[in-house]
């Protein structure tokens, strides 16, 4: 991955993912170093086409394994293009979502199997994976009323799902840490926005300590 660090933000629908992203690549870039903030699925056109796929709501006939072979293909097109070369320069690359979203939305809420989901991404990211991953965690109907309530935010495909999907994503979720031990950092998402982003703050200072070739301009 070269030498630069890539962290990721996951949790459900409304945790306050894109807020903290914001705020958080504010600081980074503040301490001097380069950011690169990103999303998934997009963040390069190609991957931006296929969510548009994805999140259409006229596409609920989508079949799980389609889901997840869209997002793969997202995934991995988006690495090629924007993640790896900004590790290779050795910025702080900073992604809204990555693998884990897949492995709890489609391994464990559309019910696929985590493993499953895994092999199709093992493939599409080719050993890359964080360095770090905070993951927001909200309680589902929280996380829906925030969603109801921000005028601006396009309701999309997944935030029509039911309330009993968004409980399956977050027990998927709850499971990965397991999986992959040291990675993945709880924070409360129900916290409020200053309080969430010291404790993002406290973990990615943590973190990154150890990266003495970053990118700092």
């Amino acid at each position: 991955m070269g030498n630069g660090f890539f962290m990721t933000v996951e949790g459900g629908e409304g945790a306050g993912k894109t807020t903290l992203i914001v705020r958080l690549a504010e600081w980074l870039a503040e301490q001097g170093y380069e950011v690169v903030m990103t999303r998934e699925p997009g963040g390069i056109p190609i991957a931006e086409s296929i969510r548009a796929i994805i999140l259409d709501k006229a596409n609920t006939a989508m079949d799980p394994r389609t889901e997840a072979l869209l997002y793969a293909a997202a995934r991995r097109q988006h690495l090629a293009e924007k993640v790896l070369p900004g590790l290779e320069r050795g910025a702080v690359v900073l992604c809204d979502r990555f693998v884990d979203s897949s492995l709890a939305y489609q391994g464990y809420a559309r019910g696929l199997g985590i493993d499953a989901v895994w092999d199709i991404n093992r493939f599409a990211v080719a050993g890359t994976m964080p360095n770090l991953t905070l993951y927001m965690d909200i309680n589902p109907e929280i996380g829906l009323r925030r969603i109801q309530a921000a005028n601006e935010r396009e309701i999309n495909r997944l935030d029509l799902e039911s309330i009993t999907f968004h409980r399956l994503v977050r027990e998927g979720y709850k499971l990965l840490p397991q999986r992959f031990p040291g990675r993945i950092v709880e924070i409360d998402a129900d916290s409020d926005e200053d309080t969430v982003l010291r404790q993002a703050i406290q973990e990615t200072s943590s973190a990154i300590k150890g990266f003495s070739h970053l990118n700092v301009k």
